[in-house]
């Protein structure tokens, strides 16, 4: 039989987190979005009380614990700000992660250690302007030379570019091999031939640090590859798969927050000499977000629970992400519907949530890749 409580410690943790994110992040959400600036102080605040390090081993300096209890960390920021949200998020579930499942003890120590810690920050260099869902078609290139890669190509739309202390890039070692032939490479600020280019304003989730990298003829140590040669994508699927369940999570709760503020709404707005809430139609409204938000919540806690025993959840992973992108995307959108024109105004918070939500359809594997990969599962 499957509990649907939450333990005491993960109660705590819950309570804890949606504290810190309350006092820390939701007060900066407006204005950083406004102005487009990530508040780079947070990263070691939230490093300094072992939030960054929930999933990864003591050792590292993690917390030992498990991802269910990450997906429970994501859905409270992302509650709070999810574009501020989004660069801990690239840092933790994707950067981190893919060190954590495929580097060496060294690899770890070097920048596991420190990226838990908030002393540095990490990026996930895999899109490219024209290889995003089709990871074959990779145009980045990594050529052996004695110790050391050379490294050549481009990223696009990297989360955390503009300022991370390293990335994890995945690049070509055998082109003719295809998606076969990927590896992942650390590549570290400051590198000879690697800058941030340009930074890409976004739609949505404004506060998060989006830019295009470039490498050129950028030398990287050998010892900066993460697992062997031409194993890249195997790593990436383990990276992403994990990171899918903490989007999901992240998407519930930038849909909680649209519904929290919509349900606020229709208590105070008054129309016809009665608040809207108590209209029908809009009652109905509210009460689907109610449904689509915990059916996105159980499906993400579902996936989790399947990681933490070490069962099978690729199929999982991407029904959670899949599921709970697409409520949060219909759900900011009622909330604007709600708010009527002063929802439509950038004063409001719920124009944001309309914003930030469709990024989760995109980011993470499309929803048509998702569904491309259910159907895989279920022997298409």
């Amino acid at each position: 039989m499957i509990s649907f409580a939450l333990s005491e410690e993960q109660e705590m943790f819950r309570q804890a987190i949606s504290e810190f994110a309350s006092r820390e992040i939701a007060p900066l959400a407006r204005e950083c979005d406004e102005q487009g600036q990530y508040p780079m102080e947070l990263f070691k605040k939230i490093g300094a009380l072992g939030y960054l390090g929930i999933p990864f081993p003591a050792e590292y300096g993690g917390g030992n614990s498990d991802y269910l209890t990450a997906a429970i960390m994501a859905e409270e920021l992302g509650y709070a700000s999810a574009g501020i949200a989004l660069g801990i998020y690239v840092h933790v579930a994707l950067a981190l992660t893919a060190i954590a499942t495929s580097g060496t003890d060294q690899q770890k120590r070097r920048y596991l250690v420190p990226g838990i810690a908030g002393e540095q920050v990490g990026a996930w260099g895999f899109a490219e302007a024209g290889a995003g869902s089709d990871p074959g078609a990779i145009k980045t290139r990594a050529r052996r030379d004695s110790h050391e890669y050379v490294l050549s190509g481009s990223k696009m739309f990297i989360t955390n570019g503009t300022f991370a202390d390293f990335v994890v890039v995945t690049a070509m070692t055998a082109p003719e091999k295809k998606i076969k032939g990927l590896s992942l490479l650390i590549v570290e600020r400051g590198t000879p031939g690697f800058s941030a280019s340009r930074k890409i304003p976004m739609l949505g989730m404004r506060a998060a640090q989006t830019a295009e990298l470039v490498f050129d003829d950028c030398r990287v140590p050998a010892d900066n590859r993460l697992g062997a040669e031409d194993t890249g994508f195997l790593n990436v699927m383990k990276t992403l798969t994990l990171g899918r369940i903490m989007a999901a999570a992240f998407a519930v709760g930038l849909a909680r927050a649209a519904s929290d503020e919509s349900l606020k709404y229709a208590k105070e707005r008054v129309q016809f000499s009665q608040p809207i809430g108590q209209f029908q139609g809009l009652q109905w409204m509210v009460a689907d977000m109610a449904v689509e938000i915990e059916a996105a919540r159980v499906l993400t806690w579902q996936a989790a629970w399947r990681a933490n025993q070490g069962l099978p959840h690729i199929k999982e992973a991407s029904i959670a992400k899949l599921f709970a992108s697409e409520a949060a995307t219909r759900i900011a959108g009622q909330a604007v519907q709600i708010h009527g024109g002063a929802g439509f105004t950038m004063e409001s918070p719920v124009q944001r949530f309309y914003r930030d939500a469709k990024l989760l359809e995109i980011g993470e594997g499309t929803s048509q890749i998702h569904r491309n990969v259910i159907a895989r599962q279920l022997g298409l």
